[in-house]
């Protein structure tokens, strides 16, 4: 007995089955795709707990303008 009454034997003919069906090259490609949706999901989770983990800080909230002061020999002549 194999898994849940499942023999090997049938394992091996469903797998067969399948691989006629969709082919080795649509089969590798869907694994490929499967296996980036899972890195992509443990990555998030995984940055989602390390934002989780950071203090908060409070930015003061006000209207800051920044800019540079230069000195102007002349002014612009306009034509």
């Amino acid at each position: 007995m194999g898994l849940g009454g499942i023999s090997i034997w049938q394992l091996l003919i469903i797998l067969l089955i399948v691989v006629m069906l969709f082919g080795t090259k649509r089969l590798k490609s869907l694994g490929s795709d499967v296996g980036e949706a899972i890195k992509g999901f443990r990555k998030s989770v995984n940055a989602g707990d390390e934002e989780a983990s950071k203090p908060q800080v409070d930015e003061p909230k006000g209207n800051t303008i920044q800019g540079e002061i230069r000195k102007v020999d002349e002014p612009a002549k306009k034509d």
